[in-house]
């Protein structure tokens, strides 16, 4: 039988006193999610924002994480001071980490531990809280906000503004729910739209105090409040384009002491709606088809086939690295393609019959029907390709992301979250034509796609980590940014000790999100949507 998810659990996390590495500065932390995938291995679930200079943070992004009765979930918390754009935490330093199992978070809402550094040896007086909370609503709050005449606070320019969204707990307290991009000197700000889960946002109660800081931000960490207004959703729902809901910014101290003080500024909510707020389940179960497709690199990198230590050499029991990643992930994906049909392609080898260089060769040598029935298929066309071709080069991924980003673009066409794309290329990492694949990866960004590579053997990965990019980091040869982060990379050496589910969790974990963003993106719900839930 199945595993069932019981519930989705939000977790809201907080540090204290975390331990300063930055020299002339605080650290810069960010907390990471990791599940135990057994074996003393780890897999990322999601992490928070990073806070600039801040040795007690409030992390505004959620961590959200399915939470099964049944199983014995081990969870894993690091906090990192970031000093660079690179996605990889390896060159980060560590400020402490803390081990649980999500039950114990579940069954005590809220917990407050020590961070350690390793195991017994504590990371200074640092804390972490973790507070947990059921999601029973599947429901948004969508949001549009603008400022005018906000109180100049900068000496040598104008105010840096952002603003922070706190709701009004059972204990009285106010904690924080979302934390806006801060817009470089400018009175008059547009934030860009955002959208926060209604039970995050409010616990699903319209009328529940909701309480806005405006405030000036500063490099140290040291932010200047400009001013204050508490609401509720009912009030800001009275917001719709042309027809905005305006609050006075008021600082309390300026109120006190000033008698004709009347604020520091306006915040005009432009737009307020609540709209559905659908998982990647939501979007799989209501007819969204995932499209498998598979490019494997045949360049002269990896060693003659027929020699043991080629990547693509056929062990005794008829494996090599190539097909235990194909295998891993391919069965996963499987699952959500209804025909089983995946075309699958070569690149990077010279082929028969004018043994001309390919770099989107089908491995079925059909170009008119390139599909291979279920993984099965891809893996015996594999074998049978390998003694035809000619391992050659260069290790060009373009071709092949555009083949597929062509199909995606005409399933785009039809407006409906009915047609979603995942690229698979498993490569020994000597990639050629960087500037070109990272114009296709920001073509692809616009469309129903995700790519994922599997780096084989033991080359340097260092231009794959760069594509593999946090969202608006990679960016094209004309500085165009990706308009969603769409592709995972991830190591094979990293698991060829563990079990073979850990690969496939590591490396699809995150195309529900990505899948979820692109129609978000685009506005469209399931092509059959499931009821509005509030429990």
């Amino acid at each position: 039988m199945a595993t069932q998810c019981v519930s989705k659990v939000e977790l809201s996390i907080s540090c204290n006193k975390l331990i300063d590495k930055d020299v002339g500065s605080k650290s810069d932390p960010l907390c990471v999610l990791l599940q135990s995938v057994g074996d003393d291995k780890w897999t990322e679930v999601d992490r928070t924002e990073r806070i600039k200079n801040c040795q007690d943070p409030e992390f505004s992004k959620k961590l959200r994480v399915d939470y099964y009765f049944e199983k014995v979930q081990k969870l894993k918390f690091g906090v990192y001071d970031i000093d660079n754009k690179s996605v990889d935490l390896g060159d980060d330093d560590y400020l402490g980490g803390f081990e649980c199992t999500l039950g114990q978070v579940v069954s005590s809402k809220k917990i407050t531990r020590p961070l350690e550094l390793k195991k017994g040896k504590p990371a200074g007086k640092g804390t972490i809280t973790i507070t947990a909370e059921e999601i029973k609503d599947n429901r948004a709050i969508a949001l549009e906000v603008d400022a005018q005449g906000l109180d100049k606070k900068d000496l040598f320019g104008k105010s840096d503004p952002f603003l922070e969204f706190f709701k009004q707990g059972d204990d009285g307290k106010w904690q924080l729910v979302h934390r806006t991009e801060v817009i470089k000197n400018n009175l008059n700000p547009s934030w860009k739209k955002f959208s926060v889960s209604l039970q995050t946002f409010c616990n699903s109660d319209m009328n529940k105090p909701i309480k806005v800081h405006c405030s000036d931000y500063d490099n140290d960490g040291s932010h200047d409040l400009i001013g204050i207004f508490q609401t509720n959703v009912t009030e800001l729902q009275k917001a719709s384009h042309g027809s905005p809901v305006t609050f006075d910014c008021v600082h309390p101290d300026k109120k006190q002491k000033k008698k004709n003080y009347k604020n520091s500024g306006i915040i005009k909510i432009k737009s307020c709606k609540i709209e559905a707020d659908y998982s990647f389940l939501d979007y799989v179960m209501g007819g969204c088809q995932i499209n498998f497709t598979v490019g494997i690199d045949f360049t002269g990198s990896n060693g003659d086939p027929r020699s043991p230590d080629s990547l693509h050499y056929m062990n005794p029991n008829g494996m090599n690295q190539y097909l235990t990643a194909l295998w891993s992930v391919g069965q996963v994906v499987q699952d959500y393609d209804s025909d089983k049909l995946f075309p699958a392609f070569g690149f990077g080898a010279q082929i028969p019959p004018n043994f001309q260089v390919s770099h989107e060769f089908p491995l079925n040598f059909n170009p008119n029907s390139p599909y291979c029935q279920g993984i099965q298929g891809i893996v015996e066309a594999y074998r049978a390709i390998l003694p035809q071709v000619r391992l050659y080069g260069p290790t060009n991924f373009a071709p092949i992301i555009t083949h597929v980003a062509r199909i995606a673009a005409g399933a785009a066409q039809q407006k409906t979250a009915s047609q979603y794309f995942v690229l698979l290329i498993i490569t020994d990492g000597e990639i050629t034509d960087l500037d070109q694949t990272r114009q296709a990866i920001v073509d692809s960004s616009r469309l129903p796609m995700s790519i994922i590579i599997v780096g084989v053997g033991e080359a340097d990965f260092k231009a794959m980590e760069f594509l593999d990019g946090d969202n608006g980091v990679l960016k094209s040869l004309s500085g165009e940014p990706v308009a969603r982060d769409i592709v995972q990379f991830v190591p094979f050496r990293q698991f060829t000790s563990a079990p073979k589910e850990a690969l496939a969790q590591s490396v699809l974990a995150e195309v529900p999100s990505q899948l979820v963003s692109y129609f978000k993106m685009m506005n469209l719900g399931p092509v059959n949507p499931p009821a509005p839930v509030t429990m």
